[in-house]
Formats: structure tokens, C-alpha cells, sequence
């Protein structure tokens, strides 16, 4: 038995020795793990002895988090390779100076982006910030009132120009380039029948033109005069007609030196003529005779952006800062249109305003700016809904996007497909809107073309729009 026993103690030494060391393996580990839970003291024997007696079936405590040691994160999910590339479009010498970005609008993700950050002119985009502006300060039912008050001497009558340059000489029933306008003889049929509902009234004979709700000058200096006589532009005045269109049922038609005076006889005209006219401001307190008013501000945004009228921008501006009392002359347009645009949320740093028509190559905005605007109007958000509305659309019935050189061949493909504002001026071609890409990818951008460009820069932006529609959500920045 003897023998039997001691080869049985043999045949066991080696699993004594196993289980030894699995002992000491799980000392060390448990010494360790206590080690981790007790910052910088180091574990006692009776510490030691309890870890190496616990049960190995039952699971150890998680240690305690060290408030000195980094905590580990969930790592950022990875973002889709993105393989549409724009970029031999984006090299196009017709693009010149290019500046450019796109977002995808439902994610905020930056797609493509060439000095998207930096503030340039934006030309007649500018008129979407002046139109957003105008929703915040003035509200989309605004309508502009032009009034006639009694004068100071007898027989004498104001009329006070509200600052509607849509208001038109035409007969009531034939309409001007602006469809639903005032008629001044609408307004002359009140006066006169105010003027004589009081017997004590002598004739009228005398007309005075106030027109100081807006201050000179009427030009911007860095507007070029070629505007005006091009019949793109009139001066900004209170008082006008029709835009100060030589033809008022034409949207390109030559303007005059004095739009106050034009509108001031044609006025007198419609009275029926045999009255003087002069200048000057309307008695305080004067009882007012007659009244006309233009249509809401959510109409005069649309016929604004969509053919961009330049005197509707500059009146929508220039109102602006009226409303807000920041002034009534170009300079008071930074204060109050930057101070608007900040109700939107957006950074607006480094935005410059000279005007409201985006005419002046010192105007600037970066296209990250109008991207993100974009996102809103797109959105809906408050009552920037009426900016989308009134955008021209690529192949539309209507608007500056439906003319004959623009969006054609190849390009064709994204008619119908993208909103978005136009530009033009000397030195630089722009665009920017909203994409409903071929994907179903909502995109916002805003493309420039600066500097030395000629006509057919145009083409060059709706072919990178064009772009930009077929890559959808798949667009590379490289």
C-alpha cells in the first residue's frame, strides 16, 4: 500500500504545483486590481489575503474611476466616403476668382467648399439678406402707404411719398410691371373729393412734394451711372412712379435724374392739372385727404427676387433701417440689416451692407453665410418660406433662371431641380439657393465668379450647379 501511496503523492505533485501557481497568478491579479482602486496607496497582506480567498465563481467589483485619468469615449462613427467630384468643373478659367460652398441641408455637413469662409461681393444676391431683413423688421402683411395731407396755405395740397416705388402713374386697371400696385389716379380721385366734401375749400392750386423719409444722395457713390441709364436702377427716393421707368410696363427701361419731380407731375396731371408744384415737408398734424398703399412686403419679396429688382431692393432696405432708427440714408443700412440678419441665428461677422440690390462691388458676405440662410428658408423657418417662394427656378415659366441662356443643354438635367437667386455685376457672376438633388439630397450653395469674367461665366456656374444636382449627397470636397 505503501508503494501504491507514494506513487499516487508523484503522480500528484505536478497538479499541486499547478494550482500553486494559478494561486499566485490570481494574487498578483487581484493585487493589481486592488492597486487600481486605491490610487496611490499600496495594498496591505490582509488586503492581499482576502483577494486570494474569494471565490473565483463569483465576479469581481469593477474598480472605482481615477477622476486623474482621461475617461475613454465611444469613438465617432466613421462618415461615408463621398466619391462625386466636382472638380474639373471647379477649375472652369470661365469661374475666375471662385469662391464657393455646399451643404447638405438635412445633416448640416459641409460637402464641398472653396473659400467658403471668406466675406466677397455677392451682387444681386444680396437681395435674399435685404428680403430676410425685411421680414424681421417690417413683417410680410407690411403694405407702404403713400398719403396726401392738406398743405399749409389754402388751396394747397402734400403728397407724401411713403417710400413705394411701386406706385404707378398708369390708369387704375392697366397694370405696371408691378401687378397689383396704387394708381396715383386712385389717390388723386380721394383728394379731390376730400378737398371738396368741405365747402369752405378754395380750389387746389398748389402741389407740394415731400419726399424726406428718405435722405441723399439718391446714388450710391460706387454704383456705376450706366445702371441708372441701362434702366436697371433709379435713384432712391420716398416719392416715385413705377421705379422711375420711362415705359412702366417694362422691367428694363431708362431712368430719370429726378424721380420726384416725374412723379410729383404726373401727380399734378391726374388732379387735373393748373396747380404749381414745389418741394417741401407736410404741416405737423395736417389732415390727411387721401391714401393708397402697395402690396404686402411677402408680394414685393417675389417680384424683387425674381426678375431682381433693383429699386424694390433699395426700398425694402432703406425701409428697414427707417423702421428700426437706425437712419434713412446708405449708411444706416449695415446697422440695420446686420441687426436683423442676427435674429436668424447666424454668424454674421464679417457681413459689409452699402446697399440693398447687391449693385456695389464693396458689398460682402461669405457663402457660408448664405449657405446656412438657405438651410432656413428651406426649412420654412419663421416666414422665410416667402424668400423660397419668390426665387427663380432653373427652367421655369418665369424669372431670371428661365432665360434663354441659362441652364441649357447638359445642363438641363437640373430644371426644375434648383431655386436659387442670381447675380451679375462688372467684376463678378453669382448664385446661390437650394438643390433638390438627384438622390433626393436637399443641398444649399452659393457659387461666385470674381474678378475678371465676361457673360459666359454664367454658364460656367450653372454647369457646376448642374454638378452639384447629380452628385446629390455623394459630393466630394476633392
Amino acid at each position: 500500500m505503501h508503494g501504491r501511496y507514494s506513487a499516487r503523492v508523484v503522480e500528484l505533485k505536478p497538479l499541486r504545483t499547478r494550482v500553486t501557481a494559478a494561486a499566485a497568478l490570481l494574487l498578483l491579479l487581484g493585487a493589481g486590481a486592488v492597486a487600481a482602486g486605491a490610487a496611490t496607496r499600496a495594498p496591505d497582506a490582509a488586503a492581499t489575503a482576502s483577494v486570494t480567498a474569494v471565490d473565483s465563481t463569483v465576479p469581481l467589483a469593477a474598480p472605482a474611476a481615477d477622476p486623474s485619468r482621461p475617461v475613454p469615449v465611444d469613438a465617432a462613427a466613421a462618415d461615408a466616403l463621398r466619391t462625386c467630384s466636382v472638380a474639373a468643373l471647379a477649375a472652369d478659367p470661365r469661374l475666375a476668382d471662385f469662391q464657393a460652398q455646399v451643404l447638405n441641408a438635412a445633416t448640416g455637413t459641409v460637402l464641398f467648399d472653396r473659400g467658403g469662409s471668406t466675406p466677397s461681393r455677392t451682387a444681386s444676391v444680396l437681395k435674399v439678406l435685404t428680403s430676410a431683413a425685411a421680414l424681421d423688421v417690417l413683417g410680410r402683411d407690411h403694405r407702404v402707404t403713400t398719403t396726401v395731407v392738406a398743405g399749409s396755405e389754402p388751396g394747397s395740397v402734400v403728397l407724401v411719398g411713403g417710400g413705394d416705388v411701386t406706385l404707378s402713374r398708369l390708369p387704375t386697371g392697366t397694370e405696371s410691371v408691378y401687378p397689383g400696385a396704387a394708381h396715383l389716379d386712385d389717390l388723386a380721385r380721394q383728394t379731390v373729393a376730400a378737398w371738396q366734401a368741405n365747402p369752405a375749400n378754395p380750389p387746389i392750386t398748389s402741389l407740394v412734394l415731400d419726399s424726406s423719409l428718405f435722405a441723399g444722395p439718391g446714388w450710391e457713390p460706387s454704383w456705376d451711372e450706366l445702371e441708372r441709364n441701362a434702366g436697371s436702377m433709379s435713384d432712391v427716393t420716398a416719392l416715385q412712379v413705377d421705379g422711375d421707368r420711362d415705359d412702366p410696363a417694362r422691367h428694363t427701361s431708362a431712368r430719370s435724374t429726378d424721380p420726384v419731380g416725374r412723379a410729383g407731375q404726373a401727380f399734378a396731371d391726374a388732379l387735373g392739372g393748373g396747380v404749381s408744384i414745389s418741394r417741401g415737408t407736410a404741416p405737423a398734424g395736417a389732415a390727411q385727404l387721401a391714401a393708397v398703399q402697395s402690396q404686402p412686403v411677402s408680394v414685393l419679396i417675389g417680384q424683387t427676387l425674381i426678375v431682381s429688382d433693383n429699386a424694390l431692393a433699395e426700398m425694402l432696405a432703406r425701409l428697414v433701417a427707417v423702421e428700426s432708427g437706425a437712419g434713412n440714408t446708405f449708411d444706416a443700412l449695415q446697422q440695420s440689416i446686420v441687426s436683423a440678419l442676427d435674429s436668424y441665428g447666424i454668424d454674421t461677422t464679417g457681413i459689409v451692407i452699402r446697399d440693398g440690390s447687391g449693385l456695389s462691388d464693396d458689398n460682402a458676405v461669405a457663402p457660408a453665410y448664405l449657405t446656412r440662410l438657405f438651410v432656413k428658408i428651406n426649412d420654412r423657418e419663421g416666414d422665410l418660406g416667402v424668400i423660397f417662394d419668390g426665387l427663380p427656378v432653373a427652367g421655369g415659366p418665369t424669372g431670371s433662371l428661365s432665360y434663354s441662356d441659362r441652364f441649357t443643354g447638359d445642363n438641363a438635367v437640373a430644371d426644375g431641380a434648383v431655386f436659387a437667386k442670381t447675380g451679375w455685376i462688372d467684376t463678378g457672376y453669382t448664385l446661390s439657393g437650394v438643390i433638390r438633388a438627384a438622390d433626393g439630397t436637399p443641398l444649399t450653395f452659393a457659387v461666385y465668379a470674381l474678378g475678371d469674367v465676361s457673360d459666359n461665366a454664367k454658364q460656367a456656374l450653372d454647369t457646376i450647379a448642374a454638378g452639384f444636382f447629380r452628385c446629390g449627397g455623394n459630393l466630394s470636397n476633392s
